[in-house]
């Protein structure tokens, strides 16, 4: 089965916009050398508080989306 346009444009957006949050987390862990930087743990628990709240708020759009394909409507027969 081929493919829809649809599919096939969330696939490359989606696989793009993944592996730059992945890279961004990878630059964020460097930061945790403390030879380099100075930091205490009430700043680690803000930092990923953050990030958290923006992957609730991510997801939820998902879950809001999926949940209006799944509604069914009422309708006499």
């Amino acid at each position: 089965m081929e493919k829809s346009e649809k599919r096939q444009r969330f696939e490359k957006v989606a696989t793009g916009r993944v592996q730059k949050i992945v890279n961004t987390l990878s630059l964020l862990a460097n930061c945790a050398n403390r030879s380099n930087y100075e930091y205490n743990e009430q700043d680690v628990e803000f930092m990923y508080n953050e990030i958290s709240k923006a992957l609730k708020e991510s997801r939820g759009a998902y879950t809001k989306e999926l949940g209006k394909a799944c509604k069914s409507t009422f309708a006499f027969k």
